[in-house]
């Protein structure tokens, strides 16, 4: 009986719209991120971009938790609605993060390797914008899902690997001669890192989702 009464009650559409939203701020703050690892003069203002694109996540987030409270019929788990848009929160706060510690550090100028963690960043964030909207109709789109999720996995697994790279270039180059440079590029390339796991962790709230409701 419950079973039939939820089947015809109007769903909560507006989480689809919630999500698609927050998915546009992740890919223009990795955006912003990748420009700001350009260095020179308009890094403060990549900066100041990346905690715009936070700011307004961190809006739609709550305006997500909130529907939660108010909505009688959600288009899946309450948990799973949460799961999502709070991994896809972690991303962008800790592009803002990345961001607060270039900015401490009065870092200007980034190593190649950093550069190419930024450009896996923005590959990741147009896989997983490519997939947000994908979530309306799980079913006849799991094929795709799974795809786009296993991609971003992969390019998570890549950016691992760059960052061991860069660690050990910063090793036997800079830091042989300024200690100080280590402990500025460990810091950035901890921070890039932490992106991309939590990019990867949105990648496995989705293909969660798929699983349950194949």
């Amino acid at each position: 009986m419950l079973g039939w009464f939820y089947r015809i009650m109007p769903r909560e559409e507006r989480f689809f719209d919630m999500f698609d939203q927050h998915s546009l701020c992740l890919i223009a703050g990795s955006r912003a991120l990748r420009g700001m690892l350009d260095g020179g003069p308009k890094v403060s203002d990549y900066c100041a971009e990346i905690v715009a694109q936070e700011h307004k996540a961190d809006l739609i987030a709550h305006e997500v938790l909130q529907a939660i409270r108010r909505s009688f019929i959600t288009p899946f788990d309450r948990g799973d609605i949460r799961g999502l848009i709070n991994s896809m929160d972690d991303a962008v706060d800790q592009m803002n993060k990345t961001a607060k510690a270039v900015q401490l550090f009065e870092v200007t100028e980034f190593e190649p390797p950093m550069r190419e963690m930024g450009d896996l960043i923005v590959k990741a964030t147009a896989l997983a914008g490519d997939a947000i909207p994908l979530l309306r109709s799980m079913r006849a789109n799991a094929p795709r899902l799974n795809a786009l999720t296993e991609e971003i996995v992969h390019v998570e697994e890549l950016s691992d690997q760059v960052c061991l790279n860069g660690l050990k270039a910063l090793l036997q180059g800079p830091a042989q001669a300024n200690a100080m440079a280590y402990i500025k590029g460990a810091e950035i390339y901890d921070h890039l890192e932490k992106v991309s796991d939590c990019l990867e962790d949105v990648a496995n709230r989705v293909s969660g989702l798929v699983i349950e409701h194949l």
